[in-house]
């Protein structure tokens, strides 16, 4: 067994107000089944607050750089493969995602996680001009892809 080497790390999980959503989604699941039976709307509401918890957090992306490969979801690309990187902010963030992008380009994107980085990809093979990746943490993602 080989050991990796990991240089970043993150998972795309929501931020407060997501997680305060899957309460609100509980809460509207038992005021619809409280009028039927009071004990089944506990158990409905916490049931669906669990559940769309657990859906959020398992369906989150992870993003990160390790053993010479950048994964972007379920999308991987040696780093050999990648051109310079730019970290983006809040409204360069905007800008890529609205007039800037490329209908081709690959997008791993969360609306919770705001910035981001752009990496061109230098593959004759792949049509994928660049890859537009949301994280919270965009100047580590550079760092780490230069590394």
């Amino acid at each position: 067994m080989t050991a990796t080497t990991l240089t970043f790390h993150e998972r795309l999980l929501p931020g407060p107000g997501g997680w305060l959503g899957t309460v609100g989604l509980g809460a509207i699941a038992a005021i619809a089944v409280w009028p039927l039976h009071v004990p089944a709307a506990i158990v409905a509401g916490l049931l669906v607050c669990v559940g769309s918890a657990v859906a959020l957090a398992v369906t989150s992306p992870v993003v990160e750089v390790s053993d010479g490969v950048l994964r972007a979801g379920r999308a991987r690309v040696p780093v050999t493969l990648l051109g310079p990187a730019q970290d983006l902010d809040v409204a360069a963030m905007r800008y890529e995602l609205g007039p800037g992008l490329d209908a081709r380009a690959y997008v791993c994107l969360r609306a919770w996680a705001r910035t981001g980085v752009r990496v061109a990809l230098d593959d004759p093979a792949d049509p994928t001009p660049y890859w537009l990746i949301s994280t919270r943490r965009p100047q580590l993602l550079v760092q780490a892809l230069l590394d």
